[in-house]
């Protein structure tokens, strides 16, 4: 069960439905930045919330507003950072890993798809830099996720390194406590950069 929202635009999008918000839009363009009441949430966040590449690439064409936030202060791109598998994909991994590594193939299916969906997300002016409620970027969420295949894509973007969230911590600061390696290695190699 996912999100209910009682916007039907954000609605569709969070349900991946491209033709049904087609019709919403046609009939009502101002539909396309419109905020749901309860959070915030506009077509474009439930779209990445969803993890939806087609209706996300629909709404930026259409050119839906990339800098909007929610309530609780969160772009379009926290959404996409913040993804990871669900617990179905985790499900279906597990069981067919070992028919022919079918588990390991769809895996990578499943992140080059979340590579694309940020890289759309990015390809907008976007603030790679804004951040949420918790005082968290991006970048932060990022490294929670020990997702070392976007990393790069916000590094290229200028993400800033030095933000402290709420609690005082830098995304180099999660990704050192949580010991993924990749990451601290990328996230230093872009800090001697930015220091010389």
């Amino acid at each position: 069960m996912g999100l209910v929202y009682s916007e039907p635009a954000c609605q569709s999008a969070y349900d991946g439905d491209v033709h049904q918000l087609y019709h919403y839009l046609k009939k009502d363009p101002s539909l396309l930045n419109t905020q749901e009441r309860h959070n915030g949430d506009t077509p474009l966040i439930a779209a990445c919330r969803g993890g939806h590449l087609r209706v996300v690439q629909y709404l930026l064409e259409n050119k839906a507003n990339a800098h909007l936030t929610n309530e609780k202060k969160r772009t379009c791109l926290h959404y996409v950072s913040k993804r990871g598998f669900s617990l179905l994909d985790y499900l279906m991994i597990a069981i067919l890993m070992p028919i022919l590594l079918l588990g390991y193939f769809l895996m990578l299916q499943k992140q080059r798809q979340h590579a694309a969906l940020m890289k759309a997300v990015l390809s907008t002016k976007v603030n790679v830099n804004a951040v949420d409620y918790r005082g968290n970027t991006a970048l932060h969420y990022v490294c929670q996720r020990k997702n070392h295949r976007l990393v790069p894509l916000l590094l290229d973007r200028n993400a800033n390194t030095h933000i402290k969230n709420e609690d005082g911590e830098t995304p180099l600061d999660i990704a050192t406590r949580l010991k993924f390696k990749k990451i601290i290695v990328l996230l230093k190699k872009k800090r001697g950069q930015t220091e010389n």
